[in-house]
């Protein structure tokens, strides 16, 4: 079963009805739980790419502390490209739209997650290598 088909049955389930969902074939099996949960997944031993692909943000939400960059996408929050390397933006920076602002690891992939807008960070509301669920908010930011 390839990405791409994974992501479109993941979308599938996630507009649906259903709570819980399993499907299994020869070379994988799948098992899935609303709430942006993988509870079960097994496949046999398959060589890993890694693939870097844009990552379309998920809506900006204004709250009490102002506006919030939240992740586009369930996975693994990284603020550099790798463990010694520079962050992409820290505290006090202005970020152009279309700047990379982080990268979101989910299933070995490594996507770069793009700013939709021109603003300034105000704060990191989340540590380097946390696990994320779409929607959490990952930069406080205030709009240029």
């Amino acid at each position: 079963m390839s990405f791409e088909e994974i992501k479109e049955l993941i979308g599938i389930v996630s507009e649906s009805n259903l709570s819980k969902f399993a499907i299994k074939n020869s070379d994988v099996e799948i098992s899935i739980e609303k709430g942006g949960v993988v509870t079960e997944v097994v496949s046999a031993p398959q060589p890993v790419q890694v693939v870097q692909q844009e990552v379309v943000s998920a809506p900006q939400v204004e709250s009490k502390v102002g506006t919030t960059l939240n992740s586009p996408m369930v996975g693994t929050f990284y603020a550099a490209p790798a463990p010694n390397a520079q962050k992409f933006v820290k505290v006090g920076d202005k970020v152009s739209k279309g700047q990379t602002i982080a990268i979101l690891e989910a299933m070995k992939i490594m996507n770069e997650w793009e700013s939709d807008m021109d603003c300034k960070i105000v704060k990191v509301l989340v540590e380097d290598g946390q696990p994320v669920e779409y929607g959490t908010p990952i930069f406080e930011v205030e709009k240029l």
